[in-house]
């Protein structure tokens, strides 16, 4: 968030990137990115704008009914009042014209997680006589950056994240030659239950699939149309939680429920291969202090796929931003696939890296990790991540 004590930091990366400032857009949670700097509480029903200079007090512009949620707003910083919207524009001028400024845009919406500004908003901030950029480095650097704290409960929900995974397969396999298969469902809401015993939390149930059910990568399971988990099946299982207040664990295992096939054997090779591609250049980048940018790792998972005849249907980004704020954050993503992520992998982010496979009618298989950009090293999560299909 901002405050006295980020300020000078934020001031700094403004400075270091040649501009005159940020400049923060809010209007009914159309830029969550703005609502979590600025930690506003209440009800804001009114356009606001926050501008943090290069050097000197940030400015905010609020509503007149509205100031409530402004009331931990430093003293000594400023804050202009408005009512209609001619002041509303008398006001923006006066902070930005003749101004570089950052705002949460992505020319071309190349990276829609960034892209949060309407285009009427920079039509505006324009007419007021300021260029406007993308404020992308600062977003990772300040918004989906993690801290330390958040980093070791992130740690400590991956090991419990992994357990869970590794019993609920075990578990499927046990039903099945008992004699009394689980469904996929009643599996994903057994996986629920564990993260509740072990003080975890989730927002949603866990992907469950079996064979080709697995090909869709957003399979959701259900008791309407309840699937057995048998022998020779293989198995998917794609879940995440977090401690309460901590960062998520995102990770998907593979399973067999008898001996694999060729062809099971083949694709998950396949998979793995192509995940590991991805932790190898983010660890060899990382060590050597050489940029990386998103998009570098997603075409490194690509290139196995493409290599063994694969592309065609690895439908997704390698991998999504996880901050400490949402799942799929707006830090930058593993991706030059769906988006064009360009943006740089800045110490203190996180994200997953889940390259899969999805043959439509046949089988659909993925792996996921997540990764940590600590400071001269990557730290993947959880700590014995999935090195070959386990046979159940």
């Amino acid at each position: 968030m901002l405050s006295l004590t980020t300020l000078p930091a934020i001031q700094h990366a403004i400075a270091e990137a040649d501009l005159d400032g940020w400049l923060l857009y809010d209007f009914r949670g159309v830029n969550p990115i703005a609502r979590g700097l600025l930690g506003l509480q209440g009800l804001v029903s009114r356009r606001i704008f926050a501008f943090i200079p290069r050097k000197g007090a940030p400015t905010a512009i609020t509503h007149n009914i509205e100031q409530g949620p402004w009331r931990d707003w430093p003293t000594a910083w400023g804050r202009e009042r408005y009512s209609t919207w001619r002041e509303l524009d008398r006001h923006l001028a006066s902070l930005v014209k003749g101004k570089r400024v950052a705002m949460e845009y992505s020319a071309g919406d190349a990276v829609p997680y960034l892209d949060r500004i309407p285009a009427g908003v920079l039509e505006m901030v324009r007419a007021a006589g300021a260029e406007v950029v993308s404020s992308a480095d600062f977003v990772s650097r300040f918004y989906a950056a993690w801290k330390d704290e958040e980093l070791a409960a992130h740690q400590r929900a991956a090991e419990i994240v992994a357990r869970v995974a590794k019993d609920a397969l075990a578990r499927a396999g046990k039903c099945a030659s008992d004699g009394t298969p689980t469904t996929e469902h009643e599996l994903a809401q057994w996986i629920v239950d564990r993260f509740t015993e072990a003080g975890l939390e989730t927002d949603g149930p866990p992907i469950v699939a079996v064979n080709a059910n697995g090909a869709d990568p957003h399979y959701a399971p259900s008791s309407k149309r309840p699937q057995q988990i048998r022998r020779g099946d293989s198995l998917l299982i794609d879940l995440w939680a977090k401690e309460p207040g901590g960062i998520y664990a995102d990770q998907t295992w593979m399973g067999v429920l008898g001996t694999p096939t060729a062809r099971q054997l083949e694709v998950w090779n396949t998979v793995r291969d192509a995940r590991d591609a991805a932790i190898a250049i983010v660890r060899s980048r990382i060590a050597k202090g050489a940029e990386l940018r998103g998009a570098e790792v997603d075409d490194a998972a690509r290139q196995v796929m493409m290599e063994r005849d694969f592309a065609q249907y690895f439908t997704h980004r390698t991998g999504h931003s996880i901050d400490a704020r949402e799942l799929h954050g707006s830090g930058p993503h593993i991706d030059n696939f769906e988006t064009r992520e360009e943006r740089r992998l800045v110490p203190h982010i996180g994200f997953s890296i889940e390259p899969g496979i999805y043959i439509t009618g046949d089988i659909g298989m993925r792996s996921e990790v997540n990764a940590y950009i600590g400071d001269g090293e990557a730290i993947i999560t959880p700590r014995e991540y999935q090195r070959d299909l386990i046979v159940v």
